[in-house]
């Protein structure tokens, strides 16, 4: 993704701040910022014979520490005309290989409940729900404007990454 594929990308997402579907956020970003903050190396488009954009997916780093340098959240957006056409399982797929050829182990996500087509697309790449944020903030746009809403966490780990060697802690009893 670059520059040039801007205005389509921002068209998208503009489609998913008002469905109220995908995102809290009120307006688009602009390029600089959204450049500024996803990784170059895994920000896909995809488009269609004439390079209309159909839909496009994104990572950006979790911290700046290094502890977590194998860890992302994505973003994949689907246009509303392009809805159930594969376009959102290609995009994941690709996404899913580039960062794992890229060492990343862990890719995360925040979806809202009610968005069962989101939800079931990570599911058949693997994803899972790892928490549940009650009423973590209030909508700023879309339909369900001014309402506070839930968001899942969800995860999937790398395939191709070996966690075996890691041991995991038991919980204190309290």
């Amino acid at each position: 993704m670059h520059q040039r594929d801007w205005p389509e990308v921002e068209r998208i997402y503009r489609e998913g701040i008002d469905s109220g579907a995908a995102t809290f956020e009120a307006e688009s970003p602009t390029w600089a910022q959204f450049d500024a903050h996803r990784s170059h190396e895994h920000r896909l488009v995809a488009v269609d014979h004439a390079e209309k954009a159909l839909g496009w997916a994104a990572v950006a780093p979790v911290s700046s520490r290094a502890v977590y340098a194998g860890v992302v959240e994505h973003s994949v957006y689907v246009g509303a005309a392009a809805a159930g056409r594969g376009i959102g399982s290609a995009l994941l797929e690709a996404l899913i290989a580039s960062t794992e050829a890229a060492g990343i182990w862990t890719i995360q996500g925040v979806v809202f409940p009610e968005n069962h087509a989101s939800l079931a697309l990570h599911d058949r790449f693997g994803f899972r729900v790892v928490g549940r944020r009650e009423r973590i903030a209030a909508a700023l746009a879309g339909p369900q404007a001014g309402v506070w809403r839930d968001t899942l966490l969800i995860e999937r780990r790398a395939g191709s990454i070996d966690h075996s060697d890691v041991e995991t802690p038991t919980p204190p009893h309290i």
